[in-house]
């Protein structure tokens, strides 16, 4: 066949002893070798050739069982020719749908009819689409009890594509539904030494973009994920929440409305009684994807605004417990309500517009530190998620509207005797200094008063570094206020002949001013005016005119490099710090 010396149909009338022999064993044997050339030479056959063929093997699939898996071989041959007349496609399957009980067969003969029909989508598309639903209903039949995890993958892909390029599913959206949700959630356990290389997470995203593919779905697999996520198997709930993440990216406030209180109630009584972090995160990512859903509606005049209403229900569960910041359920609550305002602006004005204010009142009413750092890191938690959407709107943010009490209550913790009460001050400064717009002039110069401070006095080395990378993060968005108020100050300092050690013992205000020198380095206005001064100290101390001893070098020398590992983000500084440094 291969150099032209015979044809197809020379083959087909030489094996025709075989082909027609009583026995069908002899009969399978036939279909088999031909079966098997067709595999290797269906490229070379022509049109007319194909037509017979496939005439041939229809007619066949009513013969005896034996002789069915070689027939299936010679079809999936046949379905990878060019030169198939339009009509044959649709022929084949609807005779193997016809003919062909799928789930009898063995494992390999199952995979061979789910490549025919893979075949036929890739290339007779518009064709199968020509059969409408009974293509879908052919398929579902043929899946319908598939048990080997090869060809489920397989399935898997073809109920994918039917949906994803918009096959008819008629009435038989249920029953494709049902079909690839008796999987759910998947439990598969490959054999030791499996050489087929499947493992359990395969065969979990393979069903999970299919479950997650339509909208169609949803009134039977909400159901569905709200009654797995109660499950005594960790698995099952984690698997049940990630499907219920990738639905939400789909779906629109139709298909959610009728399960959100059920499916808030299972979220909250996970995240409230998980010992399970991995539980936790999941059930707050399906939150935030929950809340971003019905953010993504278009609002109208006639349509409840779903989004509000469930916004209050979490509201209404979860606000008491964060004023109880001993009690085991505030962190709970704050991170749900922290994952509900994530979502969008929308949801994050309407939650904060309730939260903040209680938030600033709990810090005023609870005066123990711990209980305030619990309150501040909350209030963080919140704080940050504004820096999504960059700058403060003036005309929704309740954010602005409290500027003066939020300054207050960091303030106070700054100046609390507390070390981890002033950390959680230090970061929360950091986020309020990169909200643009929310720092007024005032604040900011008391915030560099307020850095210096603990930068350069504060007992502890914790303070003291979060102190300097606050000052670091700031200075490149406020140059001018850094380049005014903390560089002369610490420029005083450094010319002060003062070595007074902390009383811990730890390094002498001079060392500090060195640190914090090199720390607020990161904007090239500010490294223009450090990196003169640090070189002409460490001029001095080389020339013996300055009595110091071998630590200050090693300070000044740490001071630069830390400069120049700074300025490798800045091109400018990066240039202006190899000429001056350099040479």
């Amino acid at each position: 066949l291969k150099d032209g010396s015979w044809t197809v149909l020379q083959l087909v009338e030489a094996l025709g002893s075989c082909l027609e022999n009583t026995d069908p064993r002899t009969r399978g044997r036939g279909i088999q070798l031909l079966s098997q050339v067709l595999l290797q030479c269906y490229s070379l056959l022509q049109e007319k050739e194909v037509l017979h063929l496939v005439l041939f093997y229809e007619n066949r699939l009513q013969d005896h069982h034996l002789v069915i898996p070689s027939v299936l071989q010679g079809l999936q041959a046949l379905s990878m020719c060019e030169v198939l007349s339009p009509g044959l496609a649709v022929s084949v399957l609807k005779a193997i749908f016809q003919e062909v009980h799928v789930q009898s067969l063995l494992q390999l003969d199952r995979h061979t009819v789910y490549s025919i029909i893979t075949n036929f989508m890739s290339t007779r598309e518009e064709e199968l689409k020509g059969l409408g639903a009974d293509f879908t209903f052919g398929f579902i039949q043929v899946m319908d009890g598939e048990k080997d995890p090869r060809n489920l993958l397989v399935a898997f892909e073809i109920v994918r594509d039917l949906i994803a390029k918009n096959y008819a599913l008629g009435p038989f959206v249920e029953e494709l539904f049902e079909v690839t949700s008796c999987y759910f959630p998947i439990d598969f356990t490959p054999p030791p030494n499996d050489p087929h290389g499947i493992q359990r997470e395969d065969l979990i995203l393979s069903l999970r973009a299919v479950l997650a593919s339509t909208p169609q779905f949803a009134e039977f697999l909400l159901p569905l994920l709200i009654e797995k996520m109660d499950s005594d198997l960790q698995s099952a709930k984690l698997d049940s929440l990630r499907t219920l993440t990738a639905c939400c990216a789909i779906y629109g406030q139709k298909e959610l409305q009728e399960f959100l209180p059920s499916l808030w109630s299972s979220l909250r009584r996970e995240v409230f009684q998980t010992a399970s972090e991995k539980v936790e995160a999941e059930c707050l990512a399906a939150l935030h994807a929950l809340s971003a859903c019905l953010s993504r509606s278009v609002l109208s005049s006639d349509t409840e605004d779903l989004l509000d209403s469930f916004l209050s229900g979490i509201l209404q569960d979860c606000r008491h417990h964060l004023c109880e910041p001993d009690m085991k359920l505030v962190w709970p609550s704050a991170k749900l309500l922290q994952a509900a305002a994530g979502a969008s602006l929308r949801a994050y004005h309407r939650l904060t517009h309730s939260v903040l204010p209680l938030l600033l009142e709990q810090y005023t009413k609870h005066t123990q530190s711990s209980q305030r750092r619990t309150v501040l890191e909350m209030l963080l938690g919140f704080l940050e998620l504004q820096q999504n959407w960059g700058h403060v709107e003036e005309d929704e943010s309740t954010l602005l509207s409290l500027r003066a009490p939020v300054c207050s209550v960091v303030f106070s913790a700054l100046t609390d005797p507390s070390v981890q009460l002033q950390l959680v001050g230090i970061r929360t400064l950091t986020v309020l200094g990169s909200l643009q717009g929310f720092l007024s002039p005032s604040d900011l110069e008391l915030i560099v008063d307020h850095l210096i401070r603990l930068a350069l006095h504060e007992e502890d080395s914790q303070s003291s570094e979060a102190a300097m990378e606050a000052a670091g993060s700031l200075a490149p968005i406020y140059p001018k206020v850094f380049s005014e108020h903390m560089v002369p100050r610490l420029e005083e300092e450094l010319q002060s002949e003062r070595e007074e050690e902390s009383s811990r013992g730890h390094c002498s205000l001079q060392q500090r001013c060195l640190q914090g020198w090199a720390a607020v380095s990161t904007h090239t206005s500010i490294v223009r005016e450090t990196v003169p001064v640090l070189l002409q100290r460490l001029r001095k101390m080389q020339k013996g005119s300055e009595a110091g001893n071998v630590q200050d070098v090693v300070s000044v020398c740490q001071s630069l490099h830390r400069v120049a590992l700074q300025c490798q983000q800045d091109a400018e500084g990066c240039w202006y710090y190899h000429q001056t440094v350099v040479p």
